[in-house]
């Protein structure tokens, strides 16, 4: 995602004097806008990848957010090595602890903690994890702690206590650890929590006599996503699930460049055992002087082959972005030379044979041995992320070349930079679409206004050649509105004003994904995020149902709606889009009311015969344009249901000033 955006404020406020559907006769309503509606020659086909999600560890979204582990630093490989935990007594005697580092054994996971209480100088040693801004633990619940450990003899046991944020013990075990010997070995214990705290702490007593080594201290909730030990959040990835996105893009944006090429994301670092992957300081880390997170780093438990689990646990299209040989052009902008340019091809090439190799095959093998022996169908890769320049043209080339000979059909997705209207974005644009790029990706970070003026940005793009992915865009708000304030509602029914124009030219547009998508209430570094999360809970924005609106109603094909012969986009602050579900048998029109002024609408449907007369309509509405949702109230913003009539071929639809609806009509 780009730093470089405008912002500014619009401030409205408003009041609704009208029932939820009331009729055209209102007498505050202007005059009838009369909206022809054709669905009986459907135009653009949509792609069945239309709205996505786009996922990236940005806001502690993948540690701390959506990777379920609740110790943080458990391997002791942050830059400092006992970040997040507290040893008591603060004078341990000397040597009593030890953080022991083994490079030369293992590069991906050097260090342990080394115990040794042969003569302990204190009755009592402990270490105490803080976890990622506390620990969310809920009432009931189980959770599984395990550790590896090497030891040469019994003799030091394990006691652990769950702490509330006073201190009490809410939750508690013990491991006595049996198998000696100079290798490594796992051992795990269980135990319920008595009391609900989002701001719990994991307190491990080191007991007895004797010396022990430490490493992979873990602890998960038992409710993961379809129970799977070590996984993933089952909330955050139920919101994603309920979306029905047509794809997600992952791992990320500015964390597939890395601040350097050193710091780049690499994905076969982040697949086999979690204790072989190893951790990097994530480049969100100090990006943001203001929102500086020093304690923020990848541990990848979340990895591609946890990505690709996902997307076909959501039924979706796993999108992959890979580094291209060039770095974050806002950081260092180092390059790869293009001599040493082959191992990031063939991690390109790799990770197709990864992702769909049968399990003869070299990398379809290891994916088998990994516990998932049928293919992922990978049918799309991004190269680069918002890189730029002729230097990303020649680079792109090589991996396009390299791709296409083996994979003909396979389709390459390409930077344009990380904005859409500048002298950068039509150098790349051109020169993409002169070498017949599959799909261009685009990026808008910009204010509402330029969300509505765009509304019609793809209305006289080429038809042919080049696709369209609007792989990044949000609408920002002022910079005085800070967090969660920024999903506001004049933002999301700005985006929804804009994506009535994507659905629109689908025939261009192939794909479109709004960013970021997670971001923890007290560990954010970018705002707006579609949805929030805590220790405990998560709620949707507005943003997060405009969103969820479009993906779920997307249909099969463009219909026509025209506003006195032209498209809808903005004639007296108007929006509107129609599809038809061949699937489903119905019609389904969106349209957004921009403006502050109840309008009266009257939709004429063509050879309305063909269609039920009761439909159904869905609402949003909000107090003002600085309305928000929130974890007190998550869906204050959120559809409305209710039912239509189709009367003689029409609807009459009373459109509330600052308001955005989806209509389904049922074929007979």
């Amino acid at each position: 995602m780009t730093r470089s955006y405008t912002l500014h404020r619009i401030l409205l406020a408003f009041v609704f004097l009208t029932p939820l559907f009331s009729s055209s006769s209102n007498a505050l309503a202007q005059s009838n806008f009369v909206f022809k509606v054709n669905a009986d020659r459907p135009a653009a086909k949509i792609s069945a990848d239309m709205w996505g999600v786009f996922f990236e560890d940005i806001n502690f979204g993948a540690d701390g957010g959506l990777y379920a582990e609740l110790i943080k630093n458990r391997s002791f490989e942050f830059g400092k090595p006992l970040m997040g935990w507290t040893i008591y007594p603060k004078k341990a005697a000397e040597g009593e602890l030890l953080v022991v580092n083994r490079k030369g054994d293992n590069q991906n996971n050097p260090r342990y903690l080394q115990v040794n209480r042969a003569t302990p100088a204190t009755d009592s040693l402990s270490l105490t994890n803080e976890g990622f801004k506390g620990m969310g633990i809920r009432k009931g619940l189980r959770y599984d702690f395990s550790v590896l450990y090497r030891q040469a003899a019994k003799g030091i046991k394990l006691r652990f206590e769950l702490m509330n944020k006073d201190n009490k013990v809410i939750g508690h075990g013990k491991m006595d650890p049996t198998e000696v010997g100079d290798n490594w070995h796992k051992q795990s214990a269980s135990f319920y929590a008595t009391e609900t705290e989002p701001k719990a702490k994991l307190t491990i007593w080191l007991e007895g006599k004797g010396k022990i080594d430490l490493d992979m201290l873990s602890m998960f909730p038992e409710d993961t996503w379809k129970k799977r030990p070590g996984g993933l959040r089952a909330d955050m990835v139920q919101m994603l699930a309920d979306m029905k996105p047509g794809f997600i893009r992952f791992p990320g944006g500015c964390i597939v460049e890395g601040t350097d090429l050193a710091n780049r994301y690499q994905w076969k670092k982040t697949i086999g055992p979690v204790e072989e992957r190893q951790t990097m300081v994530n480049r969100w880390n100090t990006e943001f002087a203001h929102r500086a997170a020093p304690d923020y780093y990848q541990t990848f438990g979340l990895g591609f082959l946890e990505y690709f689990q996902l997307a076909e646990d959501m039924g979706t299209a796993p999108l992959p972005i890979l580094n291209c040989g060039m770095a974050c052009q806002y950081n260092t902008a180092e390059v790869a030379a293009l001599d040493q340019l082959d191992p990031y091809v063939q991690d390109a090439l790799d990770l197709i044979e990864f992702a769909n190799g049968d399990i003869n095959s070299k990398w379809g093998k290891i994916r088998a041995d990994l516990g998932h022996p049928k293919p992922f169908n990978l049918k799309m890769m991004g190269i680069g992320n918002e890189n730029w320049g002729p230097q990303y043209l020649e680079r792109l080339e090589i991996f396009k070349k390299a791709i296409k000979s083996k994979y003909p059909d396979f389709k390459v997705i390409a930077s344009s930079g990380t904005d859409p209207d500048s002298e950068r974005f039509h150098f790349l644009n051109d020169r993409l679409r002169e070498s017949k790029t599959d799909i261009i990706d685009e990026h808008y970070y910009r204010p509402a206004d330029w969300f509505l003026k765009s509304a019609g940005r793809y209305d006289n793009y080429p038809r042919n050649g080049s696709k369209v992915f609007a792989g990044e865009y949000a609408v920002h708000a002022d910079r005085t509105l800070v967090g969660s304030e920024r999903n506001n509602w004049q933002s999301a029914i700005a985006a929804a004003a804009f994506m009535t124009g994507l659905e629109r030219n689908a025939d261009v547009v192939e794909m479109a994904s709004y960013a970021p998508l997670f971001a923890h209430i007290d560990a954010w570094q970018w705002a707006p995020d579609m949805i929030w999360v805590d220790n405990l809970q998560c709620y949707g924005t507005p943003d997060y149902y405009v969103q969820k609106s479009f993906s779920l109603n997307k249909g099969t094909a463009v219909a026509s709606i025209l506003l006195d012969h032209k498209a809808v986009t903005g004639q007296d602050g108007l929006y509107a889009s129609a599809v038809i579900d061949q699937q489903k048998k119905e019609l389904i029109i969106k349209i957004v009311n921009y403006a502050d002024q109840q309008k009266s609408a009257i939709f004429q449907v063509e050879n309305a015969k063909k269609f039920k007369t009761t439909g159904l309509i869905a609402e949003m509405t909000g107090s003002s344009f600085n309305q928000v949702n929130s974890f007190e109230q998550p869906s204050a913003i959120s559809p409305k249901q209710g039912d239509v009539k189709l009367k003689s071929g029409a609807l009459n639809i009373s459109l509330k000033a600052y308001s955005f609806y989806v209509i389904k009509i049922p074929m007979k």
